[in-house]
């Protein structure tokens, strides 16, 4: 008896009378339980539902609901003798043999000796004990009965099963007796408290409670999966429950991380996360069309003012858009409504580029947002304060796919912001004179160049392939071919095969040097251990690659993609062609030139390598064409001021 180690995952519904949202009422409730951590859990990936949550709890894994090449069972629980049988299950099973990943329905119950149990409510829905179900979609014993004699039916299961899964009532019932629950939990037992929305709305993050983890109660829960204070997700269950019981090691094929706590608990921050969260998938596209209108305004405003004022609302305008990284944790700290959000980014934008304009002179200004954006990302990720996540442009947990590090959102926009931020900082490289002096000045200029783009890229792959910060496997890829491209051009001479080597082998060195970064700092942990070098074979490495692709097809065909992604294409087939007019307000300076072929490989080579496919084509893109509008615009040159050559060694 005492070597039971009772689990119970319960979804109460709010009871009836109670004000507020299902997340505040199902919270105020948590908090009456003993020794209880609470924390939000991501539902899934993608479109939710009930039953495709149970068998992602039962598997410890989950992939997008996109991936699937079938479409979802249609599941339910039966009893058959003195457990149950759940209905469908045989086309659920060839559904997660059918996906680009090893799925195993079932395979929690199943490495518990004797099965799991599930006990509930006569007249209700019985998905939640799917979470029961073993491989063959047997719950090893289950009772139904009436509402009132629940607590005593779970009891008696408790003492022959291990695992053990009920479902609460809704109302007040429900939440008295999760309270019993908790009170009747034995020294060592593990209860989980899970929410149930009754009407789901596609994407949901649902509250989440734990009592019996190591570090006690009243504290937020996490794991390594979100890396987050506060958020757990789905497939994080399984491994916590096998891990409390003993039964380790976990199954390769769960790819979920045991619970823990992580800081004390502040429900009120959960809370306000939660709703943070909710709304950050509507206002991405609304605060960058309020961005580009206030752009817009700037200029109709400066038409009538000459060309020396055009000139400073395009660079005020272009420099805005480079500033928009850091300006969005402003409103993320903040959490304000939606037109406030939109004001603090349509307003701060602008004024920060006007103000870097006129205190940084031209074209060192990008510089600036640069230097801002990298120091914001790293002492963010580094303090655990948690802004890039809450903002418009960081990773949003309610997708269920990525919880922390730099989104693919900014990769290839950062790849191009350090990139410009290389090139202002080492304009002019000037010509030397044709002596022995001046030959040893321009190899000097070009160890200084070369050496220059190196660091930086290094920097940037660092920053975001860290585990602890960026947590990115393909921006290290598109940062190394983008800074490899950077280089190569800043060679003298023309291509050969040997540079086209560096440019192909860089990825792979930076993949390794990630590799080893992510075992040194992360023990292993990290985004890109856990999914290539955790893999047991190659056929683990080809389904991540479909799930990568099957992804970024599916973005391709996402709302108005189609279209930014043809436009992006146009301008850079335009820019190409006319790549000696574009460059022409620095005098087609080698650095500029390599700053912008760097990122607009950046860019191509993100559009191949992470799961969001042409968004990172169309914001390299968007960003080249601002510090465009930012050379071009340049101010009127002043008398005598040479103009520079465009050769390191010319």
């Amino acid at each position: 008896m005492l070597a039971f180690l009772p689990t119970a995952v319960v979804a109460p519904t709010p009871p009836a009378g109670r004000s507020g949202s299902h997340q505040d009422a199902f919270e105020a409730a948590l908090q009456g339980v003993h020794s209880l951590s609470i924390g939000i859990m991501s539902a899934s990936q993608g479109a939710y539902s009930p039953p495709q949550l149970m068998l992602d709890i039962s598997q410890g894994a989950r992939i997008a609901s996109s991936a699937y090449t079938r479409a979802p069972a249609a599941l339910s629980l039966t009893t058959a003798g003195p457990g149950g049988l759940a209905v469908g299950w045989r086309a659920a099973v060839r559904r997660a043999e059918d996906a680009p990943q090893l799925l195993r329905p079932g395979l929690l119950a199943s490495h518990i000796p004797g099965g799991a149990a599930y006990a509930g409510v006569t007249g209700t829905e019985h998905i939640d004990g799917l979470a029961a179900a073993d491989r063959d979609g047997r719950v090893a014993e289950m009772s139904l009965g009436p509402a009132p004699t629940l607590l005593a039916r779970a009891a008696a299961l408790s003492n022959s099963k291990r695992l053990l899964v009920v479902d609460l009532p809704g109302g007040a019932q429900g939440y008295d007796d999760l309270l019993a629950l908790s009170a009747g939990r034995p020294a060592g037992g593990l209860l989980i408290v899970v929410q149930r929305v009754a009407s789901p709305s596609g994407q949901e993050l649902l509250w989440v409670g734990a009592a019996g983890l190591t570090g006690g109660g009243g504290r937020e829960l996490s794991s390594e999966t979100t890396n987050e204070r506060g958020l757990i997700a789905s497939v994080d269950l399984a491994p916590t429950i096998l891990g409390h019981l003993g039964l380790e090691p976990i199954p390769a094929d769960m790819r979920g991380y045991p619970i823990h706590t992580d800081g004390q608990l502040h429900s009120s921050s959960l809370r306000a996360l939660e709703r943070r969260l909710q709304v950050i998938g509507g206002r991405r596209l609304r605060a960058l069309a309020f961005l580009l209108l206030a752009w817009a305004l700037l200029l109709f405003g400066s038409a009538r003012l000459g060309s020396p004022a055009r000139g400073r609302a395009i660079r005020a305008g272009a420099l805005g858009v480079l500033w928009a990284p850091v300006v969005v944790l402003i409103p993320a700290a903040l959490e304000p409504g939606a037109a406030v959000e939109y004001a603090i980014i349509a307003l701060g934008c602008p004024l920060l580029g006007a103000l870097t304009d006129l205190m940084l002179p031209w074209p060192r200004a990008p510089l600036a947002p640069a230097v801002a954006a990298l120091v914001a990302i790293v002492a963010d990720a580094l303090t655990h304060t948690q802004l890039l996540m809450r903002s418009l442009l960081g990773p949003n947990p309610i997708l269920g796919a990525r919880f922390y590090g730099v989104g693919n959102e900014l990769k290839s926009g950062l790849a191009v912001l350090v990139l410009a931020a290389v090139a202002a900082a080492l304009y002019p490289i000037v010509a030397p004179a044709a002596t022995p002096a001046g030959e040893d000045a321009r190899a000097r200029r070009q160890r200084r160049a070369l050496i220059t783009v190196l660091a930086a890229g290094v920097l940037l792959a660092a920053i975001e392939g860290s585990a602890r910060i960026g947590a990115g496997v393909g921006g290290v890829i598109l940062v190394c071919a983008g800074f490899a491209v950077a280089i190569v051009m800043l060679l003298e001479g023309a291509l050969t095969r040997r540079r086209a080597l560096i440019v192909l082998v860089s990825p792979v060195a930076g993949l390794v040097a990630l590799a080893a970064l992510d075992l040194a700092t992360a023990h292993g942990s990290g985004h890109f251990t856990g999914s290539i070098l955790h893999a047991r074979s190659a056929g683990d490495l080809r389904d991540v690659i479909v799930r990568r692709y099957t992804a970024a097809w599916g973005e391709l065909h996402n709302h108005a993609m189609p279209v930014a992604t043809a436009v992006a294409l146009l301008c850079v087939a335009l820019a190409l062609r006319s790549r000696g007019r574009l460059l022409a307000p620095v005098a087609r300076d080698p650095v500029w030139l390599a700053a912008f072929a760097g990122g607009l490989a950046a860019g191509v080579v993100g559009a191949l390598v992470e799961d969001s496919g042409p968004v990172l084509l169309v914001v390299a893109t968007f960003a080249l064409g601002c510090v465009a509008s930012y050379l071009w615009a340049r101010p009127p040159r002043p008398l005598g001021e040479p103009v520079h050559s465009p050769r390191i060694g010319s």
